[in-house]
């Protein structure tokens, strides 16, 4: 019967048969895991971003104004319920009063309206970012991977917070395509290396094996998360000239819809104030 230990009476270390065994599986998984983790940034710093600033550029403008008379139709119907309202209760209408309701009850699409302007605006300045060679961008991934298995809080949960900071340092660097201040975060990232054998040493990697199997569960699930949302899911419209034009007339179908809205509304609301 193989036994579970064996003694050695010259160190008194306890010699674990699998010990090297499970250090392997646990560096195979903690090898993948900084690949899924690289994996996920790629998707959400970069072919994201990619994806949504190339979507803004050819149809964020339409899409922006479409929703901009959408708001301003809901607001204006609003209005009218209001003036109407006043109107049955014998009530002075007093426009100003109404508008500063309005602006309370219209903040969140206020708010979604500059987001969206937020948007475009990131992918002007995105358009007009310097662009990585290949060679360039391949060594951006190694680098990234690299400082991913050093300092990654995932892949480390007992790193300092200074590492942490240099860790947040370098997914702006990622985000950004700035290779100079990777190169210099992964000089400084050191390397990881598993615990040694000791008598602690084989629960550690019991205990890390289960950490590192729900880890890598969860990433896979947040890739398939990520895919299968915006801007992702805007992939095969960009990449197809007639659905591009189909989105195109649909959004300008629905600004001309509002449009007509807000003038018939408008006309309502001067017949409600004579």
């Amino acid at each position: 019967m193989k036994k579970l230990a064996d003694i050695s009476s010259a160190d008194n270390v306890i010699i674990f048969p699998d010990f090297e065994k499970l250090k392997n599986e646990v560096e195979k998984m903690r090898t993948e895991l900084s690949m899924l983790l690289l994996e996920r940034d790629e998707l959400q710093f970069v072919i994201c971003k990619n994806i949504e600033t190339e979507y803004m550029l050819k149809l964020g403008s339409i899409e922006y104004k479409a929703y901009e008379a959408q708001c301003l139709a809901l607001r204006l119907k609003r209005k009218m319920e209001l003036i109407q309202a006043k109107k049955n209760r014998q009530e002075k209408v007093a426009i100003t009063a109404i508008e500063e309701i309005l602006n309370h009850e219209f903040a969140e699409y206020q708010k979604q309206l500059d987001e969206q302007i937020d948007k475009m605006n990131d992918a002007l300045k995105r358009s007009k970012a310097e662009v990585l060679s290949e060679e360039e961008n391949r060594e951006l991934k190694k680098l990234y991977r690299k400082i991913v298995k050093a300092l990654h809080p995932d892949m480390n949960p007992d790193i300092t917070k200074a590492q942490a900071n240099l860790f947040d340092n370098a997914i702006e660097a990622y985000k950004n395509g700035d290779l100079a201040a990777l190169r210099m975060i992964a000089e400084m990232a050191g390397d990881f290396s598993l615990p040694e054998q000791h008598k602690d040493a084989f629960t550690q990697l019991v205990e890390e094996k289960d950490r590192l199997q729900n880890l890598l569960k969860s990433i896979r699930d947040r890739i398939e998360k990520i895919k299968g949302e915006y801007p992702y899911t805007m992939r095969e419209i960009l990449g197809d000239t007639e659905r591009m034009e189909q989105k195109k007339q649909e959004l300008e179908s629905i600004l001309s819809q509002y449009k007509e809205l807000i003038s018939i509304y408008k006309a309502k609301i001067d017949e409600m104030m004579r």
